[in-house]
């Protein structure tokens, strides 16, 4: 049965790659699928059962609320919910054509609540963002632990950069790591800003066990969302309704969470709590440079609610979150060439680094939400403050020797030094502190306008209104010496000069306005779904006294009457980033007053496939395909070092992105979800006032567009997931991923030749084996079982780049006696194997 399965899978892969052809299947049936919610809390709600009328027909919803029921196509059909402690509903839905899946969204009353019952009969709802729950995410292999590292997995066009496993910082669609809106239950979270490398990075706001669900856009989202250039993570936790608990333990950390519901004062509070501890200690130990590593990070945070009344409900989020990174390096050794000339640096050094970053956040909502039979609103008042103090102190020097070795095969000295090249002494210092306070006030509401009295035809009117003033306390003293042969560079006969020297004082209060507005039109019917979303966003700052406004519409089309089900999605508009703090700080510490927000159009144009394949699953496959360009002016040109970004601190340059990404998912072992995705792009710049030049093999030629640093022509990432075919407990994952090279440039000079160079690709599997140890079904079974306390429990085994594969995060650039400078990689992880027991109470 494995070996009939592989085969399947081993077709469709290589169907994806050769032809990129669409999988038209001939439809045998109609399905209706869906997911149903509670009223009162807006969860879903399991164990619902769903039947048709006059049938024996019948299912019932999983812990998702989510349900699929075979219909027969063709003609109208009555369909039944049942659930103890709830009003049962019935709904009528039209005809449904031969191979198509109608989607539905049902909203029950519990007994004695005085609320009419709801129902969303959408096709393209889940159209214009990737929605994902958090039962697949949390089987991924993370190295770090974060939800964001999953993102290159499950969304369109998202890749890691040059940071690699070791970080969550995501690039999407040829953008950077500052250009991406993260919000956790409307509230819009920040990320620290010294961050230099993956190995210090802690870990990210959003819990991935007290998520609910996250929406995710790759370019061309609504108005309602900020001001970036490139994305949005929507995430939001859940509001429990009974009460649950879990911990995870691993060799790279561990978790716990509990949450419930309590009646207090005759009105519902529920509860929400998470505490992770996060080292990657064990990983680190595999990378070149040998030393002491000792990398502590932890966080706890809190979401509560509590309905003030029928109409009223609070809501309250906090977090804190403290990352430490001691780093104590020895030596190192790291070697780079080819088969005729090979080049090793060995370095010893002595000093050490010392971070921390602290990071706390609380925020308080009031949600109002009156019953109203017809044309029902909302209004919602939010408050939030975050504060940060990071802290780097390093003092490293590191005494290096680079030689040519032994590349001869059969050589008896090979890989033994035959030349020395250069000696030389890099000493490292830095005392940097930077504190920052973010205040926000916001409020925003919508108003849906029922046309017609079945809502076949509807507006749904948001808008929104954020006063938001930033505080930040920047203590900037950092300096690099460089000696190459006993001689300082750069060179000087009277004085001994620094490479980089840089120290400065920064104390800024800034104050930012924005409004939104925008209105989704909706038509429905038994022909057509179609919705059209147009709106603008209005935005100032007092720091630099510019003012703007951004249209943005979206357009979702989906015929119901065709064979196939496809649906259409088109997306435009302005999007513009006024700069946050270190995008306006030059490189000389200085902070440019002038500085204009970053502008760029995008224009995005997809299809959603929902098809059958009924030689490898019945469940539903959907493939989601999309082209875009996005056109970037008054950008601020940047260089990537690791995860560290190096602003210009100017308004230098102007580029073009255009790409194509692709995603295919299901089930192809029932029973597990698994997919692909597939990214090409061209990311493109061109520096003001610079006549850029590059190579065309040896040849050096002119160039007008030079590639960003995040320009990465293809990326591929693939999930797969299996069991034992008499014994479902017993699970294997694959994670692939593939990524063409970065592009670099030479240090101190990455102006004319920008960018000109390229890392090797990055190739990476992981692999995993699960095992269900307890289920609480089993109980009648297994009465005297010592896990029987609790509902789940898991025992999993991971093996991170299970090939070994020695991918590159960034270089340092070595000069020689005679003044040639050399590229020496710095690596990411070896082969790792992490084990990790999760139990659920």
């Amino acid at each position: 049965m494995c070996n009939k399965r592989s085969k399947q899978v081993k077709r469709f892969l290589l169907s994806i790659f050769l032809s990129n052809l669409f999988f038209w299947v001939g439809a045998q049936k109609a399905f209706v699928s869906g997911q149903v919610f509670d009223a009162s809390s807006d969860q879903p709600i399991e164990l619902v059962t769903v039947f048709v009328s006059e049938t024996q027909t019948a299912v019932e919803s999983d812990e998702n609320g989510r349900f699929r029921i075979e219909v027969e196509a063709g003609r109208p059909i009555s369909l039944s919910f049942k659930r103890l402690g709830y009003v049962d509903k019935t709904i009528e839905l039209a005809s449904t054509p031969n191979g198509i899946t109608r989607k539905v969204e049902i909203i029950l009353i519990p007994e004695n609540y005085d609320l009419e019952i709801i129902v969303r009969d959408s096709r393209i709802k889940d159209l214009g963002m990737i929605r994902e729950e958090t039962a697949e995410i949390m089987l991924l292999p993370s190295v770090t632990g974060n939800l964001e590292s999953a993102l290159p997995s499950i969304a369109l066009g998202v890749n890691a950069g040059s940071g690699g496993e070791l970080t969550s910082q995501y690039s999407v669609r040829g953008g950077n790591y500052d250009e991406n809106l993260i919000y956790v239950n409307d509230f819009e979270i920040f990320r620290p800003q010294l961050i230099r490398s993956g190995q210090q990075e802690g870990l990210t706001f959003p819990n991935i066990d007290l998520i609910q669900d996250l929406s995710f856009s790759s370019g061309g989202f609504e108005s309602k969302y900020g001001d970036k250039l490139s994305s949005v993570l929507d995430v939001r936790y859940k509001r429990p309704t009974i009460s649950k608990s879990s911990l995870t333990a691993s060799l790279l950390g561990a978790s716990l969470h509990t949450e419930g519901s309590k009646r207090f004062r005759g009105r519902d509070f529920t509860y929400l709590i998470g505490a992770r501890y996060k080292t990657n200690r064990y990983l680190l130990s595999s990378l070149e440079i040998e030393g002491e590593y000792q990398p502590n990070h932890g966080d706890i945070q809190a979401y509560l609610t509590y309905d003030l009344s029928d109409s009223w409900q609070m809501d309250f989020i906090s977090n804190y979150n403290i990352s430490q990174y001691n780093l104590t390096p020895e030596s190192g050794r790291q070697a780079v060439g080819l088969i005729n000339l090979a080049v090793q640096l060995t370095t010893a050094y002595d000093g050490s680094e010392r971070d921390q970053f602290r990071n706390a956040m609380a925020g308080l909502a009031f949600n109002y939400l009156p019953e109203r039979k017809k044309n029902p609103f909302y209004l919602k008042f939010l408050t939030s403050v975050y504060g940060s103090r990071e802290t780097e102190s390093i003092d490293i020097i590191g005494r290096y020797r680079l030689s040519q070795i032994e590349t001869s095969l059969g050589a008896e000295n090979a890989g033994e030094e035959v030349a020395l090249l250069g000696l030389g002494t890099q000493h490292l210092h830095a005392r940097n502190i930077l504190q920052g306070n973010v205040i926000n006030y916001q409020h925003k509401g919508g108003y849906e306008i029922q046309l017609t009295e079945n809502g076949s035809k509807s507006h749904f009117i948001q808008w929104g209104v954020k006063v938001q003033h930033e505080l930040f306390n920047d203590n900037l003293k950092e300096w690099e010496r460089l000696d190459s042969a006993g001689y300082s560079i750069p060179f000087d006969v009277s004085a001994v000069q620094l490479q980089e020297y840089v120290r400065t004082r920064n104390d800024i209060s800034s104050t930012r306005l924005n409004a939104h507005v925008q209105d989704s039109y909706t038509i429905q019917n038994d022909k057509t779904e179609f919705r059209l979303t147009g709106g603008f966003r209005a935005a100032y700052w007092s720091y630099n006294k510019e003012a703007f406004i951004t249209p943005r519409v979206q357009a979702l089309y989906k015929p119901l009457k065709w064979e196939k089900d496809i649906s259409f999605k088109f997306a435009s508009g302005f999007y513009y980033q006024p700069g946050f703090y270190r995008e306006f700080r030059r490189l000389d510490g200085t902070l440019n007053e002038d500085i204009r927000a970053q502008k760029s159009f995008h224009a995005v144009a997809g299809i959603t496939y929902d098809f059958e394949w009924k030689k490898v699953s019945e469940a539903p496959f959907k493939l989601i395909s999309e082209v875009y360009y996005k056109r970037l002016w008054d950008a601020i040109s940047y260089d990537l070092d690791n995860v560290r970004i190096r602003y210009s601190g100017e308004n230098d340059s102007d580029g073009y992105v255009i790409g194509w990404d692709t995603r295919i998912n299901g089930q192809f072992v029932p029973g597990t979800e698994s997919w692909i995705n597939v990214s090409l792009l061209q990311a493109r710049e061109r520096i003001n006032g610079i006549e850029h030049r590059g190579f065309n093999g040896f040849d050096d030629v002119e160039r007008t567009w030079v590639p960003r640093p995040t320009d990465q022509a293809v990326f591929v990432n693939m999930f797969f997931q299996d069991y034992l075919p008499n014994n479902e407990n017993f699970k294997a994952h694959f994670l692939l991923a593939f990524g063409s090279g970065l592009a670099y440039g030479i240090q101190g000079n990455n102006l004319i030749y920008r960018n000109a160079f390229r890392y090797p690709s990055y190739r990476r599997i992981d692999v995993g084996f699960s095992y269900q140890l307890w289920n609480a079904e089993w109980l009648a079974k297994k009465p005297k079982h010592p896990l029987r306390f609790c509902r789940n429990a898991w025992v999993s085994v991971e093996a991170f780049n299970l090939l070994g594969i020695q991918n590159v995060a960034s270089t340092t650039w070595i000069k020689s006696i005679t003044n040639v400078s050399y590229s020496i990689p710095n690596r990411l992880t070896s082969r790792r194997v992490n084990v990790r027991f999760r139990i659920e109470i």
